[in-house]
């Protein structure tokens, strides 16, 4: 593959090979400020002076929103991918081996659509983003003589996601999903070293989980999976410059995803009544976007919130006393963590919630592992408002040093130079 541009010896002042590349970037939905990872790194790539064309499904005037605000950064290719195609693209998966994640955006469509912009060699890389972009990719690129190299960023490992589900999500039907699509997605995950020419993930946890997989069906090694932790951007989140709002606990995040949903209800069921029998002020903000009935069903009590969609988070997070992540399970790096962090907002979280992160526990977060310990936390918070004012100092310094796009965006040009000079591996004919 050529490079265009800059000398090969030409660095960034951040010590990465600042080589213009042209970049595929096959995403499974359209990016946007609520899909933050892809979104992000679409916006940091360009600003690195690289070549961006973006493929993706879109199946709503939401995708078509967030596609209007990427028209400027980038070119793009949307294959239209309703509910109609999700179940037809299901119904080919059930019988074989395929699992229904890297079946959901399976169109011929959108494979041919990454097949034409692969076979016209205008690309030096593809970026693929999830298990659900995987397979699109790989089929697309079966056959073509001068594929570029597909670098893969998984994101979560999504088997180790289901095996939590199974054990702790209340929902029956949620549980059964998992189970149906996890021996499925343990075999796919466990071939990612042998498919693609490099894989990122977020989170440490997370490449242990697809070491583990690779070891347990014998795999070779393989690429070496790179860790590119999610960023935030800290222009946009910022400390309030006025009062918050008293004895106000916020938990975010999209409230269609069973995780979130299963940990907004054990807030509200199991945590808050115990923060009540002392704080009988406080109220909960359950901020996100398509909340389901039985969370709907919360707003009842005058004492909780259900917002849906809200075009600016920010607002939410600057004005809360405290921000909770009480997750019962979960994988990978919460943005909604490192969002509040980035406002200054104290945060209290399930120890899950943390794993993730380099945060200190009691420096720049509290982390705890009990119903109990989390009700008092929260009230010892809404108590004490010099260690609010601390929290919220140390955390935003933490996001400052550890977490922002540009350093993520960085270490994901690491892995696409890395990816050029790795031997492509034999992509046969997919799995589809």
């Amino acid at each position: 593959m050529s490079l265009l541009s800059a000398p090969p010896d030409r660095v960034s002042s951040d010590g990465v090979d600042a080589r213009r590349l042209r970049i595929l970037f096959v995403a499974p939905y359209a990016p946007s400020p609520i899909r933050v990872r892809p979104f992000q790194f679409l916006r940091q790539l360009v600003a690195r002076g690289h070549a961006v064309t973006l493929v993706c499904p879109i199946s709503g005037p939401d995708d078509r929103r967030a596609l209007e605000t990427l028209h400027s950064l980038c070119p793009t290719v949307a294959i239209p991918h309703g509910r109609r195609a999700i179940l037809e693209a299901y119904l080919r998966a059930v019988p074989g081996p395929l699992p229904l994640q890297a079946a959901h955006c399976l169109s011929p469509a959108l494979v041919q659509a990454v097949r034409k912009a692969m076979a016209s060699g205008g690309f030096d890389v593809v970026h693929i983003e999830h298990l659900r972009g995987a397979e699109v990719a790989r089929v697309a690129a079966a056959g073509l003589a001068n594929a570029p190299p597909l670098v893969l960023d998984a994101v979560d490992s999504i088997s180790l996601l289901f095996e939590r589900t199974l054990r702790h999500n209340p929902a029956p039907g949620t549980r059964a999903m998992a189970l149906l699509d996890l021996a499925r997605t343990r075999r796919y995950e466990a071939n990612y070293g042998q498919a693609f020419a490099q894989v990122v993930i977020t989170s440490p946890e997370d490449r242990w989980a697809l070491e583990t997989l690779r070891r347990q069906f014998n795999q070779p090694s393989g690429v070496p999976i790179r860790v590119v932790p999610n960023g935030v951007d800290c222009e946009y989140f910022q400390p309030p410059q006025t009062e918050r709002e008293p004895a106000t606990i916020l938990f975010s995040g999209k409230m269609s995803y069973h995780a979130n949903e299963a940990a907004a209800l054990h807030l509200v069921r199991e945590i808050m009544p115990l923060v009540w029998q002392q704080r009988p002020d406080a109220r909960v903000v359950i901020a996100g976007a398509n909340p389901g009935p039985r969370l709907r069903a919360l707003e009842r009590d005058r004492r909780i919130e259900i917002t849906g969609y809200v075009p600016e988070l920010r607002a939410y997070l600057q004005r809360a006393t405290l921000a909770v992540a009480p997750l019962t399970y979960g994988v990978g790096i919460q943005n909604k963590v490192l969002e509040a962090l980035a406002c200054a907002t104290p945060v209290v979280a399930a120890r899950q919630a943390t794993v993730a992160l380099q945060a200190r526990v009691g420096v720049e977060l509290l982390a705890v592992e009990s119903v109990t310990a989390f009700a008092d936390a929260i009230v010892t918070l809404l108590k004490d408002a010099t260690m609010r004012t601390r929290l919220g100092q140390t955390g935003r310094a933490y996001i400052e040093r550890h977490h922002t796009w540009h350093a993520s965006a960085a270490t994901l040009e690491l892995a696409y130079h890395a990816a050029l000079q790795t031997t492509l591996p034999s992509l046969g004919k997919g799995n589809s």
